[in-house]
Order: structure tokens, then C-alpha cells, then sequence
């Protein structure tokens, strides 16, 4: 029975990670229980197929230590001839009343946030990834950014 329920957990785990075919890149990487606001998280992106055109994610994984209602990201996407696009990004992450978005069935929530659409690359690029959250009236941004614990990169293949 044991071995039976273990080849149906194995199947099934197979078949929902075989369904993502828009996916070329996704990867996460930790910042512990709070996400320091001098860390920037970087990713190394592969040389993708420069006549193909891709969408561009920044995945959040959170938890219900997470306080704020928005996050505001610098996110910085570095060509291999130097020039970088920087953008600052506000994201809602919590409902009115609190409650935090994205998907999930525990305390733990992911987000897939987008960054940007129909993206050619001509090359091997990096993403840096920063968090400038500050609290209303303060000036000085959130040391200590409680609740973020993982912050990934996604590229998808634009259909």
C-alpha cells in the first residue's frame, strides 16, 4: 500500500510540474525571515533566442509576519553591454482588511508579479532585485523587512 500511494504522489508531483510550458527560467533565492534593505538579490539569467520575445516575473514568497499593504522593489535588468533599465515598482500585497495575496493554502503566500512584457534579449543579462519599502511619514526605508522570505525571478515564453 505504502508503494502504491508512493508512485501516485510521484505521478501526480510529474504531471504538475510537466504543465508549465511557458516556463524558460524561474529560480528563488532566500533572504531569511526578513529581507535587509542594503541585500540585492541577484540573478544570472541564460542567453535565451533573441527572435523570441518573453514576458518577465518577480515572484515574492510571504508570510503573515509580512505587515504592509504594498512593496516597492528597484528592480534593475543589466545587458551584457552594460547599459541597465532600472524601474521602481509598487505591488499591492495585501487585501484591506489584511489578508495577504497570491496563491496559497497556509500562512505561506507566493506572488508572481509583473515586471515586463514582450522582451527580446540579445545576449546574457542580469536582474537586481531591492526592496525600498518605507513607512508612511518616515524617510529612512525598513531596515528589516519582516515576512519576505524568498524573492525569485521568472521568464516566460511570450505565445
Amino acid at each position: 500500500m505504502r508503494i502504491k500511494n508512493s508512485v501516485l504522489l510521484l505521478l501526480v508531483t510529474v504531471l504538475l510540474f510537466s504543465c508549465d510550458k511557458k516556463r524558460v527560467f524561474d529560480e528563488y533565492k532566500s533572504v531569511g525571515s526578513a529581507w535587509n534593505k542594503d541585500s540585492i538579490v541577484t540573478f544570472d539569467l541564460p542567453v535565451l533566442d533573441s527572435t523570441k520575445r518573453y514576458d518577465l516575473f518577480v515572484n515574492l514568497r510571504d508570510n503573515n509576519n509580512y505587515k504592509y499593504n504594498n512593496i516597492f522593489l528597484i528592480v534593475s535588468l543589466e545587458s551584457p553591454n552594460g547599459y541597465t533599465k532600472v524601474d521602481t515598482l509598487e505591488y499591492q500585497m495585501a487585501n484591506p482588511d489584511g489578508t495577504l495575496l497570491g496563491d496559497g493554502f497556509t500562512d505561506l503566500k507566493e506572488s508572481k508579479l509583473y515586471y515586463k512584457e514582450n522582451v527580446r534579449f540579445r545576449g546574457k543579462y542580469k536582474v537586481h532585485i531591492k526592496q525600498v519599502v518605507r513607512e508612511t511619514g518616515k524617510v529612512p526605508g525598513v531596515a528589516l523587512l519582516d515576512g519576505i522570505t524568498e524573492v525569485g525571478f521568472r521568464i516566460e515564453k511570450k505565445e
